[in-house]
Parts: structure tokens; C-alpha cells; sequence
């Protein structure tokens, strides 16, 4: 494993010209962890396993030397509509989010690589006429590239470099079928970079029979940026909670989550009423719509955004101050996640978990997998009572709400087992 140096910078990296000086426009000072021992494995074309926290840097860290390969080595997509560097993750919105970094780091090219997003949601025709003549980049999610295979929109056999992102996450929504699909259809001889944020056997089986001997990077999965809390209050009063938190805060910009699409629709609707104007973010929501409601956000026009966890994954907020847990995770994994909106590239963020009677047992789980040792506050006027009510439901009586994700079968949860990045198995 390759050491750490707080004074290496980029241009020791063996960078191009033409990025040193984008990256000097970015305002990009020196390379994060996870961009110091990726990038130089990766520009001498060796496979990758790297664990990173979210906010680490990620994209940039395979981005910059794959489009460094395009600028110096003149790979160029073939005709017959093949493509040089496929790059799959789970969501569009990380889809778009990649897409977007990967034209801003190559606007000084002199040739510009041609960069086509494919994902569901929109019309796949305009997406077959962006390929013909194949792409030097393919940023997509499994099932609308398998669509476009299906229609000889695409072909795989030539593919130099496949990169899969968030990998944990594909294969916690059910796309291990349509990633075995896509891998039969390319080329043995490849270079394949897997990053993934936690470390399930799923992953490390998977990894295994896809890396030809990798390089193993792994940073520690700390979230030290962010300050965690714990409040409690009595189920009815989460919602009149949150509001006095905004107000008495005065939070410009405040992510909310909640767990299903129901909630987020129906919280908006009472946080109207207490005169928070909200807007909602998930599945039902139309991509183009979906898109508008993320730019809105990011620049601050929208100032409360309450979402499913498909904004858990891939969506980058500089300098977001706040992520409210309305509702818990599903799993401790996604709650490392859903924190990980705030904090981020070392800024400051706070992370609230809003949590009553029939949550109790599920976040003492969440912070006990995570390690936290968080002490659970309460807010006055917004005490949660000693003992849960008769009629409060105990989870075991009624389980937590399945996340939102692609609408595919989810499989059933193994028993928790600790796994590092090699392979180990602890107790």
C-alpha cells in the first residue's frame, strides 16, 4: 500500500499541462488521500480496490488520470459505436454528477473527449443518436445500458478502462444480475477500478473474480467533520421538532430524510403549514424534474429539501450545513451515507437524528455498528416522554420501512459480520 504525504501536490503527480492548470482554476490545492494513492497507480494502468468515505474525493481520484490517458495515449472511441472507458454507478444523479466532472476537468483539451450520460428516466433515443460513433466515455446505470445494448446502441468488447462507483450500493439495490450481464460483454484485457464505501462479502466475492491483482487503497471511514446528534421527542411531535429547528437555526439550507415517499410528500405538506416551504426529492419525481430540484438546491433557492435515500448516494453540496435524519436508515451503512452529504472536502456540517420510542433499539444498532457513542439530547418544550406510550409500536411489531431504491427484489439481510478491505472476517 502506498504511504501519505500532506506536502505532495498535484503537479508531482505526472499531470498533463492542460489539468495542472484546470485544477489550479478549481481551486484545487493539493490532492485528497483517496486522489494521492489512486492517481499514479492508476496512470500506470493497474487494477483498483478503493475504500473512501463519502466527500473524499472520489470522482476526481479516477476522473482526472482516465481523461490524462485520453489527453496523452490519443485513445479515441472506434467507429461502430464502441467505447473507451465505461463508468457505472447506481443513480443518476451520481451519473450526472460524474458526467459534470468530467467536462469540467478537460475544458482546456485542445480535443475534447466525447462524454455521453446514459441513464433511465429520459428518452433513450436521444441517447442512441449521442452514441453513434461510439464514446470515449460512458457514464451509466446497468439497466438503461443494457437497454441500449439490447438495441445495438452500444458495444462493450473494446472497452480499455471500466470504473464501478459506489459499487456496495449497485449491489445493495439488486443490479448484481445486470452487472454479470455487462461484464460477459467485455473484454478480458482491461484495466477495472472498484470503489466502494463499505466493505459486505457480497463485495469482496464480487471484487475478487473481477480484479486482476489490484491495488488495495483504504482511508479510515471517519466522519470527524461532522458533528453528530441524537434528539429525542415523542412520534407526533417530530414534525412541530424539525419546524422550531429550522426557525430557531435559521438554516438557509437543510437536507431532510426520510425513509419512504409517502413521508417526505406528507412532511412537506405540515411543514407548509407551520410556513416552511419545502420541496420533496425522489423516484415519483421525473429526471428532468429531479435535476431542477438539485440545482435549486445547490444554489440556495431551495432552502429545505427532503428526500429518500436516493439522495444518499452521489449528490455533492458544497458546504451543505445540515442533514436531518426525520426518519432512520434502513442500515447502519446508509446512515454513514446519508450524514455524508454535509461535511464534506473538510468543511464543517451537523448531522441530527431525530428519533422516537419505536427508533430507539434500531439507532442504538446504528450507533453501535458506527461506533459513535452518541449521548441522545432532548430539546425543551420537545421532551420525549420516560417510557414509550401503550400504543407505541415496538419495531419488532413493525419493521422499518424498505429504502426507495430501483423497485427491484431486495434480498434478505445476512447476519452483520465485519469484513476489512482484504478479506478478514472479525467478530
Amino acid at each position: 500500500m502506498s504511504s501519505v504525504s500532506k506536502n505532495i501536490q498535484f503537479d508531482t503527480l505526472g499531470l498533463a499541462p492542460e489539468l495542472l492548470s484546470r485544477l489550479a482554476e478549481l481551486n484545487y490545492s493539493e490532492p485528497t488521500q483517496i486522489q494521492q494513492r489512486s492517481i499514479p497507480h492508476i496512470l500506470q494502468g493497474q487494477d483498483l480496490l478503493a475504500g473512501a468515505k463519502t466527500g473524499s474525493g472520489k470522482t476526481a481520484a479516477f476522473a482526472i488520470p482516465l481523461l490524462q490517458r485520453h489527453l496523452l495515449t490519443a485513445e479515441t472511441s472506434e467507429r461502430g459505436n464502441y467505447v473507451n472507458s465505461l463508468i457505472l454507478v447506481p443513480t443518476r444523479e451520481l451519473a450526472q454528477q460524474i458526467t459534470d466532472s468530467l467536462i469540467s476537468y478537460s475544458v482546456l483539451f485542445a480535443r475534447k473527449p466525447k462524454i455521453v450520460t446514459v441513464l433511465g428516466g429520459v428518452s433513450i433515443n436521444a441517447q442512441m443518436l449521442k452514441l453513434r460513433g461510439g464514446a470515449d466515455f460512458i457514464v451509466a446505470t446497468p439497466g438503461r445500458l443494457l437497454d441500449l445494448i439490447a438495441s445495438n446502441a452500444v458495444k462493450l468488447s473494446k472497452v480499455k478502462h471500466l470504473v464501478l462507483d459506489e459499487a456496495d450500493r449497485m449491489l445493495g439495490l439488486g443490479f448484481a444480475d445486470e452487472l454479470n450481464q455487462i461484464i460477459k460483454l467485455l473484454p478480458k484485457k482491461r484495466q477495472t477500478l472498484l470503489f466502494s464505501a463499505t466493505f459486505p462479502d457480497e463485495i469482496i466475492s464480487f471484487a475478487d473474480a473481477l480484479l486482476n491483482a489490484p491495488v488495495k487503497v483504504q482511508l479510515e471511514q471517519t466522519v470527524e467533520t461532522i458533528n453528530q446528534r441524537v434528539i429525542t421527542v415523542n412520534k407526533p411531535n417530530k414534525t412541530a421538532l424539525l419546524a422550531h429547528l429550522i426557525k430557531e437555526n435559521n438554516w438557509q439550507q437543510v437536507l431532510v430524510f426520510a425513509s419512504a415517499k409517502r413521508t417526505c410528500d406528507h412532511l412537506a405538506s405540515k411543514l407548509a403549514k407551520r410556513g416552511i416551504t419545502a420541496e420533496v426529492f425522489h423516484s415519483d419525481k421525473a429526471q428532468n424534474a429531479r435535476t431542477k430540484l438539485l440545482s435549486a438546491f445547490k444554489t440556495g433557492d431551495i432552502k429545505v429539501l427532503i428526500a429518500t435515500d436516493i439522495a444518499a448516494r452521489g449528490i455533492d453540496i458544497q458546504k451543505l450545513p445540515v442533514v436531518i435524519n426525520f426518519e432512520l436508515p434502513r442500515s447502519p451503512a446508509d446512515y454513514t451515507h446519508r450524514i455524508g452529504r454535509c461535511g464534506r472536502a473538510g468543511e464543517n456540517g451537523e448531522a441530527i437524528s431525530l428519533i422516537s420510542h419505536d427508533e430507539f433499539h434500531h439507532f442504538n444498532v446504528i450507533d453501535k455498528k458506527n461506533k459513535l457513542e452518541l449521548v441522545k439530547e432532548q430539546i425543551i418544550g420537545f421532551e420525549a416522554d420516560d417510557e414509550a406510550p401503550l400504543d407505541c409500536p415496538s419495531r419488532d411489531a413493525k419493521p422499518m420501512a424498505k429504502p426507495e431504491g430501483t423497485g427491484k427484489k431486495k434480498r434478505k439481510n445476512k447476519p452483520a459480520v465485519n469484513v476489512d478491505i482484504w478479506g478478514s472476517k472479525t467478530k
